[in-house]
């Protein structure tokens, strides 16, 4: 027994000790970052985009480990604080070989074009650019730069802009499985692959559309930027792929050469004893928009749209970034509620998800309005289905011209699985009581008449609520809405064009159109505001914690929690 008591209060010694040393280590983490990294009387930053580039940057501070560490929106505050640093002289740049999502090049080209315009130059090499995911933007983001290298003999295989779609029809005939959804409508395409075997006409349609326009603002950015036309850059581009050597001749890049060549070349610029210093570091010590004036709240969300909280979720899950609608809801009346705050840029980068979670934000963004707080969107990657419900009754939208919106619709169903798994000996068999409709959602068999009717009716108010809201939103007809909706899938210069955005820019363009509908003149203070606002937040939710100091230190940074 008394080894057992000896044993005992070993473990509650080391886990109490663990519970300080923890929140410690954080605090010195969070302390460092705050300090700036020393830097040369001339400087040139490197961007490395190799790892991939998230939209924003985590709000839950354990979900960087095995995360993004770079986000568009710290590039674009980095590069902001980078054109008004004397140090600061130039940018060189590491462009991935796979590709940047289009409407991040989009974003990534105005922040490019603003630091030149600063009087700084940009250098940025290649390795190759390779015939998958956006990489007729990553060249579109390329040329933003001015000055273009490419490793010697590598590819430049920049050809056009292509998607695939794997359809599983055939696969579940065979096993016998069934896949019981209903769409609203037929450009609401997500679960096609599981009940065709092809596109449909429909699905083809959307998708080339919206490919075509990805493709046609890559060519024309890319054509402006290096100096010709649309035509002849699309001449250029079509009849690849070259080398490297071959894309120079051409005038597609500007040099051929090693990375150290394109360092040394970059330094050159930068003046006698420049040097490189890493972009993380430098943005570890980027305050953003701090100063006197009036503030713009800036809320952010990203990824699918789901009900409840991130205090409930694991801190290691790998699922990628997910919208919680308290967190954000929460965000929002913190806003309402702060006396400084004049307006809110909310910064959406979300391809939909729950309905009942989508109208949970819309309801905070209409309080804020009635607050007298006008709310401008700024859309990144994917501003759709949900992620438009959520957007629809801002007093503003801006989008990026790639960004992929509307997707105005609603799908539901099941599997069906109980025919396969009877080729294998297995039974599904259910019991239910009450009424009808209680077993819907069984996966031994498909829905009976009544209940797939029933489910219809269901599917059918949503659609219904949702181009309700877009339309009072919008200002437009519900018969406009619906000729434009049936879950088509839009880009942001094609939005704009159906009155569905109303400005094509960044998150720069977003925080002007709020600070003139809010009446502020000069310039503004941007805050962020967060629910989950600090790394004790996420200690606590982790180890359960009840620790009090941890509780305190997180209140405290909480509400100093400026970006």
């Amino acid at each position: 027994m008394k080894q057992f008591l000896i044993t005992v209060a070993g473990v509650f010694v080391g886990l109490t000790l663990f519970a300080i040393a923890v929140p410690m280590v954080l605090v010195a983490m969070v302390a460092g970052a705050a300090r700036p990294a020393p830097l040369a009387a001339r400087t040139v930053l490197v961007l490395d985009l190799r790892g991939g580039i998230a939209d924003q940057e985590a709000q839950d501070p354990f979900s960087l480990f095995g995360g993004k560490a770079l986000s568009v929106m710290r590039v674009e505050r980095t590069l902001r604080a980078a054109e008004r640093d004397e140090r600061v002289k130039g940018l060189f740049v590491r462009l991935p070989e796979r590709g940047v999502d289009p409407a991040a090049a989009d974003e990534l080209r105005l922040a490019f074009k603003r630091f030149r315009a600063a009087g700084k130059a940009i250098l940025v090499h290649s390795q190759g650019l390779y015939p998958e995911g956006g990489i007729c933007s990553t060249y579109e983001l390329a040329a933003a730069s001015g000055d273009v290298w490419m490793q010697p003999a590598s590819s430049f295989q920049v050809t056009g802009v292509a998607r695939q779609d794997i359809f599983f029809k055939r696969l579940f005939d065979h096993y016998g499985v069934s896949a019981d959804y209903q769409q609203r409508y037929e450009y609401k395409n997500a679960v096609n692959s599981y009940l065709y075997s092809d596109y449909t006409p429909a699905h083809r349609e959307s998708e080339l559309s919206w490919l075509g326009s990805v493709y046609e603002t890559a060519l024309d950015d890319a054509a402006q930027d290096r100096g010709t036309s649309s035509a002849a850059m699309k001449s250029l581009i079509e009849t690849g792929p070259w080398s490297a050597e071959d894309a120079k001749a051409r005038g597609l890049i500007d040099a051929v050469g090693q990375v150290k060549d394109a360092e040394t070349a970059i330094l050159a610029k930068a003046g006698d004893g420049a040097k490189l210093s890493s972009f993380l570091e430098y943005a570890s010590g980027v305050d953003g928009d701090r100063g006197a004036g009036p503030v713009v709240a800036v809320i952010g969300g990203e990824g699918e749209i789901v009900t409840g909280t991130a205090a409930h979720s694991s801190p290691f899950s790998d699922s990628g970034p997910t919208m919680h609608s308290d967190d954000v809801a929460k965000a929002f009346y913190r806003a309402i509620d702060d006396k400084d705050v004049r307006a809110i840029v909310f910064r959406v980068s979300s391809p939909g998800g729950s309905d009942t979670a989508s109208e949970q934000i819309l309801a905070a963004v209409r309080a804020a309005k009635s607050a007298g707080k006008p709310v401008v969107v700024s859309m990144g990657t994917y501003g759709a289905s949900g992620g438009y419900w959520i957007s629809s009754q801002a007093s503003a939208i801006v989008a990026e011209p790639t960004t992929l919106t509307g997707s105005i619709g609603v799908f539901g169903g099941k599997f069906v699985l109980g025919p396969a798994l009877g080729r294998f000996g297995i039974d599904v068999r259910g019991l239910k009581v009450g009424g009808d409709y209680a077993d819907a959602f069984s996966t031994g068999a498909p829905m009976s008449a009544s209940q797939r009717a029933a489910f219809s009716a269901w599917m059918d108010r949503i659609y219904a609520g949702f181009v309700g809201r877009v339309a009072q939103g919008r200002g437009l007809p519900v018969d406009r809405v619906m000729a434009i909706a049936r879950g088509r899938v839009w880009t942001g210069a094609q939005a704009k064009a159906l009155g569905l955005v109303d400005e094509l820019g960044g998150f720069y363009q977003a925080v002007d159109r709020a600070k003139s509908l809010a009446g502020i003149k000069g310039e503004a203070r941007l805050v962020a505001f967060r629910a989950q606002a600090s790394p004790f937040a996420a200690f606590e939710r982790l180890f359960g914690a009840g620790a009090e100091g941890a509780r305190a230190l997180s209140a405290a940074l909480y509400l100093a929690d400026d970006p």
